[in-house]
């Protein structure tokens, strides 16, 4: 795709620089950022809450996360068809981010696993409901020429928070002496701060509220005016996505072999750590070389690190293998937003991002439980080895696709 118009450089609003990034991709990913540190912070405490304070079971705590991730991934497809209809991209990202804000005052008034459900199943319908089109009001608001700077520093600001919201509910722990009720409180002013934020900081294009084109739902036909270069990234995406599983196999992997459990967040730290350095400077690049390499060299390097963390037998091998794995988040993610927001008609950028995001759900769940199930047979060096193995057959895929010259 590299050096190919999209159709939409002549159609940006007047007056924006195409070679400097607008101020609300900054405000977007900094509202993403505060957003995550209270959502991280909540997060990193809550399986503590259930099942210390509110006595809930393993099988229990499963349920209730299991629930809210299939509910985000689901909703994600609902409101990007929604934004491309109305044409208000601004609107849903302010009413999920909103859902999220409301729900964070409820995790520390929780007296009973139910409320502690019906939070978390209204926060995941509110991320469900901004991300695909906050992810096509990225692609509205950044030129085309900058689009992989724009969701490379997005993707940045958004680790930033991953890492920084675990790190703030370790010192607010030992600072309060242990009162994780109190911790939760202090998560609920950085969400309403971030929802304030996008209400003022953020303008959309007029370009996106008032296109001549027809509005469209979704349907087959709207399915078949996606191009087939789409499908082609779609399918891309699911088989990087069947090579990477859950991230929580790296907690397990640390404690494994021989981190103590009061430290395995630090692996999680430590992967959103390198994710947040190198993510910008791989979304620059994005703009700059062809797709296809930047995919194979993001390939290579979670090759690598499944191989680190198939082999380790420290936990600071461990270590080494989730930095790993966060500098191939950082070289595919953004990218992938990228790819999406260049090939999708700007119509039907929300219904796109919408269909990506379950594709991806769908396959990291598939990926998980294949993941899981190797490691109860045949130990966790399998699970690593096998991810290496996907990847590697993704590779070679990629490297046909990009000789065919779709990449």
């Amino acid at each position: 795709m590299s050096g190919k118009t999209t159709g939409d450089e002549g159609r940006q609003p007047p007056g924006l620089d195409r070679h400097r990034l607008p101020r609300g991709i900054l405000v977007l990913g900094i509202v993403s950022m505060l957003m995550d540190i209270s959502s991280e912070l909540i997060h990193s405490l809550l399986p503590v809450l259930m099942a210390s304070v509110l006595g809930a079971s393993m099988m229990t705590i499963g349920v209730v996360e299991g629930v809210a991730e299939a509910t985000a991934a689901i909703t994600k497809v609902f409101s990007g068809v929604i934004s491309d209809f109305v044409r208000k991209r601004k609107l849903l990202v302010l009413i999920g981010y909103g859902l999220g804000a409301i729900t964070k005052p409820f995790f520390p008034l929780a007296n009973t696993v139910g409320w502690v459900f019906t939070a978390r199943f209204v926060d995941r319908i509110g991320k469900g409901i901004r991300n695909a089109p906050r992810d096509a009001l990225i692609a509205d608001i950044a030129p085309p020429t900058l689009r992989g700077a724009a969701y490379g520093l997005r993707q940045s600001l958004d680790s930033v928070g991953a890492f920084l919201g675990p790190l703030l509910a370790v010192g607010f722990m030992a600072l309060f002496a242990g009162d994780i009720r109190l911790v939760l409180w202090i998560a609920v002013l950085p969400a309403f701060l971030a929802v304030v934020l996008l209400a003022v900081g953020v303008r959309e294009p007029e370009r996106a509220v008032s296109s001549t084109t027809p509005r469209v739902l979704f349907t087959r036909h709207s399915l078949t005016q996606l191009p087939l270069e789409y499908w082609v990234i779609v399918i891309l995406g699911g088989v990087f996505t069947l090579s990477r599983f859950s991230e929580a196999f790296l907690l397990l992997r640390a404690q494994n072999v021989g981190l103590a459990i009061a430290l395995v967040p630090v692996t999680m730290i430590v992967m959103n750590a390198v994710y947040s350095v190198f993510a910008y400077p791989a979304g620059i690049l994005a703009d700059r070389v062809r797709p296809g390499s930047l995919l194979a060299g993001g390939l290579v390097v979670l090759i690598a690190a499944d191989l680190v963390l198939a082999k380790a037998s420290t936990p600071s091998l461990a270590l080494v293998g989730a930095a790993i794995w966060g500098l191939h988040m950082a070289l595919t993610q953004g990218l992938f937003a990228k790819l999406v927001a260049d090939a999708a008609p700007d119509h039907l950028r929300g219904t796109a991002f919408g269909v990506f995001n379950l594709v991806g759900g769908l396959s990291i769940l598939l990926a998980s439980v294949i993941a899981g199930g190797l490691w109860s047979l045949f130990g966790p060096a399998a699970t690593f080895l096998a991810g290496a193995g996907f990847a590697g057959l993704a590779l070679a895929g990629l490297v046909m696709y990009r000789w065919r010259r779709v990449l």
